[in-house]
């Protein structure tokens, strides 16, 4: 049967004439919404978007590709066929939105197979105090906007396909087509930039997550994929029996230090914390490390630093927790340190936790906080560091010396609520530890994801403040505390092109162990020098080492 004779029943429409101006406008048109669909760009450090000014790679190939369907079979994409290419262009807006809008919101890129399971919480978070009837009408705008894009990208999908049956209107593209693939693919011999005019194309992206990725976990587990870890040798006598308390400070990178506005603004706060320690006899050395994550996911540096591998892909990180390698929290259980995690941010189950091996792992609802909850975090950093001084630091001694890992929460996006500053961390233990009027006027400060700089700041000077004042007066005099930023804020914070490093903070009043971190490249005082020591879990052999009797020397990499 010819085409001209073929029925329009196959599941294949029947071809539709196309010809004259109308018809070309009209591809033109459908077109230019397509390409703008594939190629619009992130209004830096916010949620939306706009129209980039490029062709998109990986329209220019579907169209090479319909353009060699039609002139093989004559025919065009039927209905269900024209509504699978729209499903599957509004899964290419759906990546291409994550690809530009995370590295401008987070500062690095989206790990779907990673993310998106959290993505429910990050909801919750964003819409903790938001009306109920605020959150149903963005997620129904957000549902119509995805059934606008299918329709609309079946249209111009539509249209195209007419518009390719034109047999001088398919030569010219498909001459078009191969001048600027061949420029495309021409760039690693040209010697410059010959693919200026294209948008990043989006397939790659999809094919990490939804292929590469998955195959990476699946083969062969945690044993074939990660690399040698430290072996967590030697003893603990450096320490002589002292409580270690492990601060990973949210959010807290060197931005603060190296952006000369926010260094200005906490100079303040940061010479008082300073100050205060000093007053109390606490020396104090820091350095700069650099975070497997950037804006969020801080868990992997947490698991970077308690177990010496490199995490900064999140696959390798999942890959941990299903081995059963050693780690900090195994080397200290094994020199008799009572292990405890102290992670008020964990508000669900945490199976995961099991890997490490914890003594005690006090989640929110196991600190035993009893006053009201600000904001979606609910437990004010000060009232957490109350409770486990109380709890697992202060009582009767002789006792077993303490190893504890405490995330804060204070200064987490979006930066607020803040709880009001007490005298005694330790008196926040009851149902009064603050008042509801107190909570009602924290939760009333609006939050802003497009202008979080001042409320980061903010969240800051009190995290120097609460900190200074529990190290001074409220801990044991033999603690050594470490204070590691996570990660850097999200890139509304640290700015463009920030890099991933993050201050570390040793206290102690053990002037012979803090010698141990000034030979490493610690600098005097809270400033951290100027050039990082290197990636966060190459920090943790050096721990072991600093933390022996027998030390010995500095990894080469530290020297």
């Amino acid at each position: 049967m010819s085409a001209a004779a073929r029925p329009a029943g196959e599941g294949i429409a029947a071809p539709q004439r196309f010809a004259g101006f109308t018809g070309l406008a009209r591809f033109a048109l459908a077109w230019l919404v397509l390409n703008a669909m594939f190629t619009f760009e992130n209004s830096w450090g916010t949620a939306a978007v706009r129209l980039g000014p490029r062709l998109s790679f990986d329209l220019c190939v579907a169209l090479a590709g319909l353009i060699a369907w039609v002139a093989c079979t004559r025919r065009m994409p039927g209905p269900k066929a024209s509504w699978a290419l729209a499903g599957l262009a509004v899964l290419w807006v759906l990546v291409r939105y994550a690809d530009v809008t995370a590295p401008a919101v987070f500062g690095r890129r989206v790990n779907l197979y990673w993310d998106l399971p959290h993505g429910v919480e990050v909801l919750r978070l964003a819409a903790a105090g938001v009306p109920a009837w605020r959150v149903l009408g963005f997620a129904a705008a957000l549902a119509g906007i995805v059934a606008a894009i299918a329709w609309l990208a079946k249209l111009c999908i539509a249209e195209i396909a007419r518009g390719v049956q034109l047999a001088r209107l398919r030569a010219g593209l498909a001459l078009l087509l191969v001048v600027l693939l061949l420029s495309f693919a021409a760039y690693p011999w040209a010697g410059r930039d010959t693919r200026w005019f294209f948008a990043l194309p989006i397939a790659p992206s999809v094919w990490r997550e939804a292929v590469v990725q998955p195959i990476k976990r699946l083969a062969g587990g945690a044993s074939a994929v990660l690399p040698p870890g430290p072996s967590f040798s030697g003893d603990l006598a450096a320490l002589h029996g002292a409580d270690v308390l492990l601060i990973f400070a949210e959010s807290y990178g060197v931005s603060s230090f190296d952006r000369p506005a926010q260094a200005a603004a906490l100079a303040a706060s940061r010479k008082a914390l300073q100050s205060r320690l000093a007053d109390a006899g606490q020396g104090m050395a820091t350095g700069r490390v650099r975070s497997p994550t950037f804006g969020g996911a801080s868990w992997l540096a947490h698991g970077a630093l308690l177990s010496g591998l490199d995490t900064s892909d999140p696959a390798d990180h999942d890959l941990l927790l299903s081995s059963q390698r050693p780690t900090l929290v195994g080397h200290f259980a094994a020199h008799g340190w009572r292990t405890v995690a102290w992670m008020p941010g964990i508000q669900r189950p945490w199976p995961e936790g099991r890997f490490y091996g914890f003594d005690r792992i006090a989640d929110a609802n196991g600190l035993g906080y009893r006053g009201p909850g600000f904001g979606y975090w609910r437990i004010p950093d000060q009232a957490a560091i109350g409770l486990l001084q109380a709890q697992e630091l202060g009582g009767p001694h002789p006792r077993s010396p303490r190893f504890i890992v405490f995330p804060t929460l204070g200064t987490h996006a979006p930066f607020v609520p803040l709880a009001p500053l007490k005298a005694a961390a330790t008196a926040l233990q009851g149902a009064d530890a603050y008042t509801i009027a107190e909570r009602d006027a924290a939760v009333a400060e609006p939050a802003s994801w497009q202008a979080p700089e001042a409320a980061y700041l903010r969240s800051f000077e009190h995290f120097h403040a609460w900190l200074g004042a529990y190290l001074a007066d409220e801990a044991p005099r033999a603690m050594l505390t470490i204070v590691i930023g996570d990660h850097q804020p999200l890139a509304a914070v640290s700015g463009p092109n920030a890099s991933w490093d993050v201050p570390v903070h040793v206290f102690s009043r053990d002037a012979l162990l803090l010698e141990r971190f000034r030979a490493l490249g610690f600098a005097d005082g809270l400033q951290p020098p100027a050039l990082s020591l290197g990636g966060m879990h190459e920090l943790t052999p050096w721990l072991v080492n600093a933390f022996s009797g027998a030390q010995g020397a500095a990894p080469q990499q530290w020297r």
